[in-house]
């Protein structure tokens, strides 16, 4: 798609639903973001309930990469390929 077209595309969906809600817990942009990336292959349930404990002690990128692989790893073991996921959470942190 061209840019003007993805443009068009998200002020279309933003004058539908101005206030787009969802179930993923999240307290910032950067929680939001990696809830949205667990929640593939999983209920939004289930990533809250995965979350809620990372979240509260990294809720920032620095936080996170701070925390590192094995405890973000840890965190996120009820959560289907939580190996991959970890990894990926790490990178978007970065």
């Amino acid at each position: 798609m061209k840019r003007a077209a993805v443009v068009d595309f998200f002020a279309r969906l933003a004058a539908d639903n101005p206030h787009p809600e969802t179930e993923l817990e999240s307290s910032n942009a950067f929680t939001l973001l990696v809830a949205v990336v667990l929640s593939a292959q999983m209920t939004d349930a289930g990533v809250n309930k995965a979350t809620r404990a990372l979240f509260a002690i990294a809720d920032t990128p620095e936080k996170m990469l701070a925390l590192g692989y094995n405890a973000i790893r840890a965190h996120l073991a009820t959560i289907n390929f939580n190996n991959s996921k970890a990894r990926n959470v790490l990178a978007l942190s970065e």
